[in-house]
């Protein structure tokens, strides 16, 4: 059953919107943090919204029936990896401040989302190893852009321990490359049809 949900263009119509408009929010979202990045970093920033961008693309070629590889592959990386450390990061502020904001429970909600819809379509992605290897540097160059020149996400409660997110985020990487690799690669997949 959920096969055929996840396939009906109505369904598939309203998750493109979604991601559409959760996208365009995330970019929002960013705005302040992206007003004081340097150009040359200014693509590696969004991490969440650049990620359901990539998602966003993979649905609205599902809708025609065709496959993006390399945008499914960085799409089912790092939706997962971005909407995993989205929760843990929120979770952990809640921890720490003994408070979290309607935004951060809002963000909770919409991340976990985020990372189980990214893998919901991977029997549908047509991945392959070189896909995979190419989103996995994009992935790991990504958290040398946020650790090692300090463009990650602004979380001010947590910045005592950044040292410490930087080397769970690394591993969290290497974590979502390897179920999408899992997933999709070492497993059969179907077209999109």
């Amino acid at each position: 059953m959920l096969h055929y949900i996840l396939r009906d263009k109505f369904f598939l119509i309203l998750l493109f919107l979604i991601n559409l408009f959760g996208t365009i929010y995330g970019y929002i979202w960013y705005k302040f943090q992206l007003a004081i990045t340097p150009d040359i970093f200014l693509i590696f920033v969004p991490d969440s919204p650049t990620a359901s961008l990539f998602f966003t693309i993979v649905l609205f070629f599902f809708l025609f029936k065709k496959n993006v590889p390399y945008i499914e592959a960085l799409a089912v990386i790092t939706m997962f990896k971005y909407g995993v450390w989205a929760v843990v990061m929120n979770i952990f502020t809640l921890i720490e401040t003994g408070s979290l904001g309607w935004q951060g429970y809002m963000l909770i909600a919409s991340h976990g989302a985020m990372a189980i819809q990214g893998l919901l379509y991977a029997p549908y992605y047509r991945i392959k190893l070189r896909h995979i290897a190419v989103a996995a540097i994009w992935t790991l160059h990504n958290d040398i852009i946020d650790y090692v020149f300090g463009m990650m996400p602004v979380y001010a409660s947590l910045s005592e321990y950044m040292n410490e997110i930087g080397y769970f985020t690394f591993w969290l990487s290497v974590f979502s490359i390897f179920i999408a690799y899992l997933l999709t690669v070492k497993s059969k997949k179907r077209q999109f049809l």
